[in-house]
């Protein structure tokens, strides 16, 4: 048996306004089905990021434990300073404890769900052996290139 997965979904307050920081985000476009009670951004592979009312909705306190993430979502980046604030900018917020701020960036948006962001990993044809490697960089010896961005969310 092989599942294939259609949808991540996130509980939030305000679904619509949810789902317009991630469309201006990612360039998703809004489900045509969206309202106030569910909406959703497709991508070019017919994944859906859902953003469901959840009345009584209390954020993550990230990095804290007070309500726990559960879930966070990884974005690639081309540029991870110009897209951290281009983020804070459309209501994401920086929380001041970065577990690997030299590798990716840790943010919340606008209803207080952590998300991170990462730089785009490319290929490093020259190592022959098909390892990715970080922003351009070359992977260190015996590693695969970067350790999964927002490994110290959850």
């Amino acid at each position: 048996m092989r599942m294939r997965l259609t949808a991540v979904n996130l509980d939030c307050p305000d679904p619509l306004a949810l789902a317009g920081f991630y469309a201006r985000a990612t360039g998703l476009p809004l489900h045509e089905r969206s309202d106030g009670d569910f909406a959703g951004l497709v991508g070019e592979d017919g994944l859906l990021i859902g953003f469901q009312r959840a009345p009584g909705h209390s954020p993550p306190t990230w990095p804290d434990d007070g309500v726990p993430a559960q879930l966070h979502l990884d974005f690639e980046v081309e540029d991870l300073d110009e897209a951290v604030a281009r983020l804070v900018g459309w209501g994401a917020s920086l929380p001041a404890a970065q577990p690997r701020p030299d590798r990716w960036r840790v943010l919340l948006d606008p209803a207080g769900h952590p998300f991170c962001v990462s730089p785009r990993e490319r290929r490093d044809p020259s190592s022959g052996t098909g390892k990715r490697s970080a922003g351009g960089g070359l992977a260190p010896a015996g590693g695969g290139g970067a350790p999964g961005p927002g490994a110290g969310t959850s």
